[in-house]
């Protein structure tokens, strides 16, 4: 039996159903908006939190009221990456507050022709405007064929891009790492980059790879991950042989865990011997061992300021071509005194 909402409290989210299916957003999206496959075995448990939750999208409502479907459309990367997750769920909570329901295109590969058969997806389901979340390369490139008739923002994408763009400031983060650990002392500081083809990654590199060269320092060869635990501790395993190595700033929290345990079982002590930070602040980052002094990004304030650009771009307001949302260094013990 479904539960019922009394009058005042918060609606049941998206994101309440996806909980407590133990899905993604993106799946029950399929579910709720029949927009892709889904196991039916997921499918049922979906409905079911569906049933439970009492949630039912006002789309249908609105649309018959005010000629609006009231509801936006995200094209989102099929990601459990802590990044694209965080930004899609701050985006969907911004728009709820605002009374608007998300519908969710998931694309497997970043490319031209996806994104476009995905923006044309949501097109079809009369979303009001289309927030594409874009931090690859090729994802970025493809917004060069967004619609000129329909409101369209961009999460990530890059310079240059031909459409409106927010993000955390991804530079400035990387900066801020590195320059913390120049103040501790360090003559250089080694990096363990994120894939090539992400813009992310991309910016970070710039930021570790410009502070280094202001300082007139040497800038040590880039270590290249894929930000998963497993590639952070490969490169651990080879970073551990370098003489003098004293601090390494790597591209995400994930690649930092897989560096502490490398550098453990070769016997370097964090923060005695090596230093590490990280970037995100997952929510794990705080009780790693040592807990990681790391970069947050504001995923909520993200989501806040896409949902502004996208209304007001709705309301045929003029908007700057590139929004930053400023980055915070956390610092823990893993950049402790040595």
């Amino acid at each position: 039996m479904a539960e019922r909402t009394r009058p005042g409290e918060r609606q049941p989210s998206l994101a309440d159903v996806a909980g407590l299916a133990g899905v993604s957003h993106m799946t029950v999206s399929r579910v709720v908006n029949e927009s892709g496959p889904v196991h039916p075995d997921t499918r049922a448990r979906v409905l079911a939190a569906v049933q439970k939750l009492g949630y039912r999208p006002n789309s249908a409502a609105r649309t018959l009221v005010t000629g609006r479907s009231g509801t936006l459309g995200v094209v989102a990367l099929e990601s459990n990456l802590y990044g694209p997750a965080s930004t899609l769920y701050g985006i969907e909570n911004a728009a709820r507050e605002a009374g608007y329901g998300v519908a969710i295109c998931s694309v497997s590969r970043p490319g031209r022709s996806s994104i476009g058969d995905a923006v044309e997806n949501l097109r079809r389901q009369a979303v009001e405007g289309i927030v594409v979340i874009a931090p690859h390369v090729t994802a970025g490139r493809a917004l060069a064929a967004a619609p000129a008739d329909i409101p369209v923002v961009a999460v990530g994408g890059g310079e240059g891009a031909p459409v409106p763009v927010i993000s955390v400031d991804q530079y400035d983060g990387a900066r801020r790492a590195t320059e913390h650990l120049l103040a501790l002392g360090h003559q250089t500081v080694w990096h363990l980059a994120g894939p090539e083809d992400w813009l992310e990654a991309r910016d970070r590199e710039r930021g570790w790879r410009e502070t280094l060269e202001r300082h007139d320092l040497r800038v040590p060869d880039v270590v290249r991950g894929d930000w998963s635990p497993r590639s952070g501790y490969d490169a651990g395993r080879a970073l551990a042989g370098v003489r003098g190595l004293g601090a390494v700033f790597s591209a995400n929290d994930q690649m930092a865990l897989g560096l502490l345990r490398a550098f453990t079982e070769a016997g370097l002590r964090v923060p005695a011997d090596v230093q590490v930070a990280g970037f995100d602040d997952v929510p794990e980052a705080a009780y790693f061992s040592p807990p990681l002094t790391t970069v947050r990004q504001d995923f909520i304030e993200v989501g806040r300021r896409t949902f502004g650009l996208l209304e007001t771009r709705m309301a045929g307001g003029e908007i700057g071509a590139r929004h930053l949302v400023p980055a915070e260094l956390i610092v823990r013990e893993s950049t402790g005194p040595r």
